[in-house]
This record gives structure tokens, C-alpha cells and sequence, in this order.
């Protein structure tokens, strides 16, 4: 099922022992748009700190009452490595805090999906250059910390077609059970009279972030065309009958 990334902002956070914040951004990786990580905003906990959650922690995307629940502790966030919300995530972080909390490195290869069906995973980086001779570390590492992106920041980045601007992004529709990002919605026209559609992510040709544009294998008319974007009301969680013992 897909939802919307906009509806989750602000859904509380709930760890073993106790709330923990809620949810302020989703980090994507822009190669194939899998969320790697959950931004939290802690409020006056954790003051100047950024808290990271891998999909890998929470038990659902979504619960009744707009609570997702986090299998971690609150000690277990609070002696978590730190990382200073100003500064961009390193791959030199992942990796300490992937060994803190022991969840499977997503850029290091296959049979790493920590169990949980569908989830998405990089493949391994080259470990030789084509000359034959083994690359440097830190050429690696440069490479694969460019492409952890923002949602909050990508939202609002204007639609570059092959014959000219078509809207601009308004939301991502992501897949609860895979974690992936499976479209874009894309508010056409005026942005406040303007009609939303959706566009699959396949058609999008790269992201230029110096010119805060989402660069798309479409036209401005098939934009346009695309289906129209509904985003229909969360069900209301019925409570079930108790049992009547005979």
C-alpha cells in the first residue's frame, strides 16, 4: 500500500519504553529512492541532536492514532553515536551507527535485508578502479555519501520536462511493506489552483541540486496527462468485540 510521506510528517514516534518525538523527515537515497533512514525530531530530549531510525527499527510504517512503533529503547537512542543536525550524514556515521545498533549495512551487497522482505539494498561498490588496481577507500566513500537526500528539501523542487517546467514536487507516495518510493506528485499550474498528479519515479532522468530541479523522461503534456493524484482518508481503526465465553 502506498502513503503519502506529507501525511506521516508529524506521527509520533514510539519506542519500547516510552514516546520518543515524532517524525520530521525521510532520507532517500536518490539512486533508487529507498528510504534509509527516519528523521526525528526529539523536541527538548535530545536537544541539538539528530536522530536517525532505519526502517530495520520500526515494526510498522503505520499505527492507529498516527504512532509508529520503534523496537529500540529510549537509553538505546539516548547512548546512540551523535550526529549534529547542521552537518550531512557520512557514510563514516552509517557505519558506526549501523554497528551500534547492529542493522545490516544496505550498501555493502546482497543477503543483507535484516529479514524483512523487499527490502531494498545497494549493490556493492567496485573494488578496483578499470585499471585493474584497487580503488581507494575514500574515493568509495565519497561516492556513496552523495546520494542521501532529504524529502523536506526535495519538496517544492520544480519539474524540468524536455520542453520546459511542469509543476513541482508536492509529496512521495511510498510503499509500507518495501520502503521504496514509488511516485512523485507533482502540483501542475498555479500553485494554489493547480491539479496534482502522480508520476512514477522510473521516469525521472536525475536530480539537479544546485538548481533545485527534478529532471524527467516526459513532456510538459504528458505530465499533465498523468493520472490525477487522490489521496483518500485513513481508515478509522475499529476496536474488536471482546470475546463471549460460552
Amino acid at each position: 500500500m502506498l502513503q503519502s510521506i506529507k501525511r506521516l510528517y508529524g506521527s509520533k514516534l514510539g519506542a519500547s519504553d516510552g514516546e520518543i518525538g515524532k517524525v520530521k523527515d525521510f532520507y532517500f537515497d536518490d539512486q533508487n529512492w529507498a528510504v534509509r533512514y527516519v528523521v526525528a525530531d526529539t523536541g527538548t530530549w535530545l536537544t541539538s541532536r539528530q536522530v536517525l531510525l532505519s526502517p530495520h527499527a520500526l515494526t510498522s510504517l503505520y499505527q492507529n492514532e498516527k504512532v509508529m512503533l520503534v523496537n529500540l529503547t529510549r537509553k538505546q537512542i539516548e547512548d546512540s553515536p551523535s550526529i549534529e543536525s547542521h552537518k550531512p550524514v557520512s557514510r563514516q556515521f552509517e557505519e558506526e551507527y549501523h554497528r551500534y545498533y547492529g542493522w545490516p549495512d544496505y550498501w555493502v551487497g546482497a543477503g543483507l535485508s535484516g529479514g524483512r522482505t523487499g527490502f531494498p539494498i545497494l549493490e556493492p561498490p567496485p573494488t578496483t578502479t578499470p585499471s585493474g588496481h584497487p580503488a581507494p577507500f575514500d574515493v568509495k566513500r565519497k561516492r556513496s555519501d552523495a546520494h542521501l537526500r532529504s524529502a523536506q528539501a526535495v519538496n517544492g523542487y520544480h519539474l524540468k520536462t524536455s520542453d520546459g517546467t511542469a509543476g513541482h514536487v508536492c509529496d512521495f507516495m511510498l510503499d509500507d511493506q518495501s520502503w521504496v518510493i514509488r511516485q512523485l506528485v507533482i502540483k501542475t499550474g498555479h500553485r494554489f489552483t493547480g491539479v496534482e498528479v502522480v508520476i512514477p519515479v522510473n521516469m525521472v532522468d536525475g536530480i539537479n541540486y544546485e538548481e533545485s530541479t527534478v529532471l524527467v523522461k516526459m513532456t510538459m503534456e504528458s505530465v499533465e496527462q498523468s493520472p490525477e493524484h487522490r489521496l483518500w482518508p485513513t481508515p478509522a481503526v475499529v476496536p474488536a468485540e471482546p470475546l463471549i465465553e460460552l
